[in-house]
């Protein structure tokens, strides 16, 4: 099960007591105070590991506490810290405090650790307490609480393509053509219920991730079939394929087009302007070329890249990669130059 949003409770261990003690002795008259500082308690870390690529185990395990710190003993004996919590996250998690919505951390490589819950300060004891005016202090220090927090995990998947159309525009189709991904595929709408990520091999040791997610309708932004909370997983992405089908089944592929960029500009300004490849699907089952001329026009007119593309016979679709390879490398490139020019002006 694809669980790509979560709620958990996370708790720092509480430090442990100081202790009030006293060295007793023989042959060591007025031994003086001897009590030992409680020990720090448990922190909590989050961890970012390319193992995972849902936030299922959450569902089952909210709550993540960390232990306390022993207290202190006689002798000035240390109390013994407790061990820290590691909780691992997949790549790509945005972690935010449910209570001010603040961002914590966004993780966007594997191996991150970030701190989200510390553990606390262990008391002193009265032997920290001695001065030469209160040679015998008979109090000590209580361990400080950990804190405490209630966290919001958001899955945003890591992908250089993300493919978007309506529902049967052919995603599937074309992620099962060109990588390894096996989604489900059926001629009926919403067949892909959760987003399929697949690795396109160019060859020349070269590849990219495409991200398939569940098919857009009209009123998405306001819930209206799968509603557009999938949308997160192409905020990350550099480009965009828009696949609009031209087949028989199509009623007007110009206002599919439109359709879907409505949706995508409700739920986001900056994933509407991404760069974006208009992918005109279904080419072996076309009736009426009409639909296909009038969106290739609406493309053209719109200064909008255009190709034509059957999945199932295979033509179109290399054509369809080396204008992906050309475009992505057009974008590394511009986001290095952005880089360099940062640094030049730092």
């Amino acid at each position: 099960m694809f669980i790509d949003r979560a709620k958990i409770y996370v708790r720092g261990g509480d430090g442990g007591n100081g202790v009030v003690a006293f060295r007793r002795e023989k042959f060591v008259p007025r031994g003086g105070p001897s009590g030992g500082d409680g020990g720090r308690g448990g922190s909590v870390y989050l961890e970012s590991t390319e193992g995972l690529n849902t936030l299922l185990h959450f569902r089952y395990n909210p709550e993540h506490l960390a232990g306390r710190g022993r207290h202190g003993e006689g002798s000035k004996r240390h109390g013994a810290d407790a061990k820290d919590i590691i909780v691992r996250v997949p790549v790509g998690t945005v972690v935010s405090d449910e209570e001010t919505g603040e961002l914590i951390h966004d993780f966007t490589a594997p191996d991150q650790r970030v701190l989200v819950a510390a553990g606390g300060r262990g008391g002193r004891g009265n032997a920290q307490f001695a001065t030469p005016v209160n040679r015998a202090p008979r109090y000590h220090e209580e361990g400080r609480p950990g804190q405490e927090r209630r966290l919001v995990l958001e899955l945003k998947l890591i992908a250089d393509v993300g493919l978007v159309g309506l529902p049967n525009a052919g995603k599937s189709t074309l992620i099962s053509r060109i990588s390894a991904a096996r989604p489900k595929i059926a001629d009926y709408p919403f067949t892909t219920l959760e987003p399929n990520l697949g690795v396109v091999d160019l060859g020349e040791f070269k590849t990219f991730v495409v991200a398939d997610i569940p098919g857009l309708i009209e009123g998405a932004h306001e819930g209206a079939g799968l509603g557009d909370r999938f949308l997160r997983h192409v905020e990350r992405t550099k480009l965009l394929l828009h696949l609009v089908d031209v087949s028989g089944l199509a009623q007007d592929p110009v206002a599919d087009y439109q359709t879907i960029t409505r949706e995508l500009a409700a739920y986001s300004a900056e994933v509407a302007a991404k760069p974006k490849l208009v992918v005109a699907t279904k080419m072996d089952a076309l009736d009426d070329p009409a639909g296909l001329t009038a969106l290739e026009e609406f493309c053209q007119h719109e200064g909008l890249e255009f190709h034509t593309l059957s999945a199932a016979s295979g033509k179109g679709l290399p054509e369809l990669l080396r204008a992906v390879e050309r475009r992505l490398d057009q974008l590394k490139a511009a986001e290095k130059e952005a880089e360099q020019a940062v640094v030049a002006t730092a």
